[in-house]
C-alpha cells in the first residue's frame, strides 16, 4: 500500500509538471499554460542549482516560519531520494490551515519560487512552484473538522530524475 501511494503521487506530480490538467482553472493567464512542443518547462531553465536537502529545507523553513510543524509520515523511496521532496504540516497543530498554507507559499515566492500555476477550487488550492530545476507541488484540500489534506511534494525536473520516475512506476505496476 505503502508503494502504491507513492506511485499514485510521484505519477500525480508528473502529470502536473508535464503541464496535464491547467485547462479551464484558474492558471489561465497566469504563466501556467504548459510550454510548447519542443520548448523547455520554465523548471528546467537553471537547473541544477537545488538539490533534495535544499529544496527540503526551504520547504520546511517556510512551513514552520507560517506555522506549520511537520507531520510524520511515509518516506520517500530510496531510488527517488535524490529527486523528490515530500514534506507534510500536521494541519490540525496550526490555528489556520489555510493562512499558514498561503504564508508557506509567499515565503516561498520571497524566497525565489515563482509561482507558475494555480487552481483555486471552493474547497481545494493547487499552486505549483518552480526554482532552478524543481517543481513544488502545494496543496490545501478540505477544511478543518473534515478530511483536511496539507502536503508540499517537490519534484526534480532534470532527464535523471524523469527517468528515476518512470523506473519506479514500471517497477511498481501492478
Amino acid at each position: 500500500m505503502r508503494k502504491a501511494k507513492w506511485v499514485a503521487a510521484a505519477a500525480g506530480v508528473a502529470l502536473l509538471v508535464a503541464g496535464c490538467g491547467n485547462e479551464g482553472g484558474a492558471d489561465k493567464g497566469k504563466g501556467g499554460e504548459a510550454p510548447a512542443a519542443g520548448a523547455a518547462a520554465p523548471a528546467e531553465q537553471g537547473a541544477g542549482t537545488l538539490d533534495a536537502a535544499a529544496v527540503k529545507q526551504e520547504i520546511a523553513g517556510a512551513a514552520t516560519a507560517a506555522g506549520f510543524t511537520e507531520k510524520s509520515g511515509d518516506d520517500v523511496p530510496a531510488s527517488l531520494r535524490s529527486c523528490m521532496v515530500s514534506w507534510s504540516p500536521d494541519g490540525k497543530k496550526a490555528a489556520d490551515s489555510k493562512q499558514s498554507f498561503d504564508g508557506t507559499v509567499a515565503a516561498l515566492v520571497k524566497g525565489g519560487w515563482k509561482e507558475t500555476r494555480t487552481s483555486d477550487q471552493p474547497m481545494s488550492v493547487i499552486k505549483s512552484l518552480d526554482k532552478s530545476g524543481w517543481t513544488v507541488k502545494a496543496s490545501h484540500q478540505g477544511k478543518a473538522g473534515s478530511l483536511l489534506i496539507i502536503s508540499f511534494i517537490a519534484v526534480d525536473n532534470g532527464p535523471t530524475c524523469a527517468k528515476a520516475f518512470q523506473e519506479d512506476l514500471t517497477k511498481n505496476k501492478q
